[in-house]
């Protein structure tokens, strides 16, 4: 039975509740489940939680829902993880896949207090593998996408397979050599200014726009598995995002 693990807030809650109903099988497939005012009623939640409830059931792939008809069920088992309000951890995989990461070089790193240690949610002292990298896209493109800095954890520091090229997601090679799965990703992106050691390397222009983007990937116990940091020339980067009216 698929189980959406660890602490999790009210809507996730709820959530798990109509999904163990329905693999109990008190809903069938192609039927509708019951409307938001009935869940706000049997569950007590409130509005809010219930639709962030049925979101988290559509991005499972669990069920549909449509304006006027209604949320129906479409399947009885949840095809991944997301991470509500980001990209699902499938779509990360999709990227990787789509590109390729360069491995520059590796590096034992003693984490020591500061920025870099609160970022990583290390304790000084701890022996992290470094990763410098460039990812590029399959077709070989002349200019990079972007540099990424790659931290892992003490348990993963030894992961094998980070040399010259590589399409898997280091998150993927960590679940395939550790048994470690990767069940949420959490993204941070903020603006500023290429650093000058990375002009060359990314093949732009001095001063140039950027876009930092830092992932922290997390099990279902919440511990780090992996944190990347990303530095995107504003020129190669594009976001975007689909926001909805619900009715």
């Amino acid at each position: 039975m698929t189980n959406l693990n660890g602490q999790q807030p009210r809507y996730r809650q709820l959530a798990q509740a109509l999904l163990n109903d329905i693999q109990d099988g008190k809903y069938k497939i192609g039927s509708l489940l019951p409307t938001e005012h009935e869940l706000c009623t049997q569950f007590g939640a409130s509005r809010f939680t219930v639709r962030q409830a049925l979101k988290q059931m559509i991005q499972l792939g669990l069920v549909t829902r449509q304006p006027g008809v209604g949320t129906r069920l479409i399947s009885v088992e949840a095809s991944s993880i997301y991470r509500q309000g980001l990209e699902s951890v499938s779509d990360i995989h999709q990227y990787a896949a789509d590109t390729e990461l360069h491995v520059l070089d590796t590096a034992q790193l003693t984490i020591e207090p500061g920025e870099l240690c609160d970022m990583l949610k290390a304790a000084p002292g701890q022996e992290w593998l470094h990763i410098n990298s460039i990812r590029r896209t399959t077709n070989n493109a002349e200019k990079p996408i972007c540099f990424t800095e790659i931290f892992l954890p003490p348990p993963f520091r030894t992961l094998r397979g980070l040399k010259g090229k590589t399409k898997d997601a280091v998150y993927r090679l960590i679940e395939a050599q550790f048994g470690e799965k990767t069940v949420e990703v959490r993204q941070q992106i903020s603006a500023g200014t290429l650093p000058p050691t990375l002009e060359k390397q990314l093949s732009a222009k001095p001063q140039s726009p950027c876009l930092w983007i830092t992932r922290t990937y997390l099990n279902g116990r919440g511990n780090v598995v992996e944190v990347s940091r990303s530095a995107h020339p504003g020129d190669r980067f594009h976001y975007e995002q689909v926001f909805r009216q619900q009715h």
